[in-house]
């Protein structure tokens, strides 16, 4: 037997003996497994079921899988940012480093837009959405985790009640002012539509849990416990602006212009399949939603949103 079995077995049994296991019997269960291949380890076949379309036109097929395509990377930003959230000591090169990949993810998801816009017919869209109702990529809940592991939750406020508003509010409250409860209800009698009932009873548990889970270990809270070195450091407040714009500014109109095409498309406006005034929901010029305001100058905090 030469050295280097002799190494490895004898690290495999610490690493066994270690947790109370014997490393005779794993050894032998090695002798029984079978090989691992691409498709088990993917589980391609499962994944390549998961698009059930609920009408006849064919690019369904298209919306269905590219959402899919963005909840899986919507997985991979929190994977990423939950390593800087839970990190005990962090450093402006770890943190810089996590950052640009969150925002690599975004950057494709902006860029991959076109693949909406032009990758399906304006007509059988029209068709297959009305199917969808009262259905919306509103109700992504990664995307609002995301949110609120990226900020400050007083910065998710609706903006008309953002400079008043209580900083001792309770949960419920704070999620009752978030930004997007606007685009959920409806302003002639208050109540919520059913959009945001549906989402509430599925996720508002886990929201509230998270916006207090996330309160003094977010994005912007870590980048904020660094010391003054580190939080200068222009390569992390270089990731840390990037970060920003692409998620609330570049994604998000690169997401409006799709919108738009589509439901624009006969002359008219048609409404958000869950019934949200889509254009002021969306526009970054109306929702000013900013992660990192301390990092931004007056002028660029004055004309967010606006140029684009």
């Amino acid at each position: 037997m030469n050295e280097k079995i002799i190494t490895l077995n004898k690290r495999i049994e610490e690493k066994f003996k270690a947790i109370d296991q014997n490393p005779e019997v794993h050894l032998e269960g090695l002798v029984w497994a079978k090989p691992i291949t691409y498709w088990d380890y993917i589980h391609t076949d499962a994944l390549l079921n998961l698009q059930i379309q609920r009408s006849t036109e064919p690019d369904e097929m298209v919306f269905i899988m590219y959402h899919q395509i963005n909840e899986l990377l919507f997985k991979m930003m929190l994977w990423e940012i939950d390593q800087v959230a839970t990190a005990e000591k962090i450093t402006a090169p770890v943190f810089s480093d996590k950052l640009n990949r969150v925002s690599r993810y975004f950057d494709m998801l902006a860029s991959s837009f076109s693949i909406m816009m032009e990758g399906m017919d304006v007509k059988q869209y029209l068709n297959f959405r009305n199917t969808l109702t009262p259905a919306s990529g509103f109700q992504s809940a990664q995307y609002r985790l995301i949110e609120f592991a990226s900020t400050d939750w007083i910065n998710l406020i609706d903006r008309r009640f953002r400079e008043n508003f209580d900083r001792n509010a309770d949960y419920d409250n704070i999620y009752e002012h978030l930004y997007w409860q606007a685009a959920g209800k409806d302003h002639s009698t208050g109540k919520k539509t059913t959009l945001v009932r549906l989402f509430e009873e599925r996720y508002k548990t886990t929201f509230l849990n998270k916006l207090k889970a996330y309160n003094h270990c977010n994005l912007w809270s870590k980048y904020k416990s660094l010391n003054e070195q580190e939080r200068k450091n222009p390569d992390l407040v270089k990731a840390m602006r990037h970060y920003d714009k692409t998620v609330n500014i570049t994604w998000v109109m690169a997401h409006y212009y799709a919108a738009e095409k589509y439901l624009e498309s006969d002359g008219n406006t048609a409404e958000a399949t869950g019934g949200s005034d889509w254009k002021k929901y969306m526009l970054p010029k109306y929702q000013r939603r900013i992660f990192f305001p301390e990092l931004w100058s007056a002028d660029e905090l004055k004309n967010w949103g606006e140029n684009v």
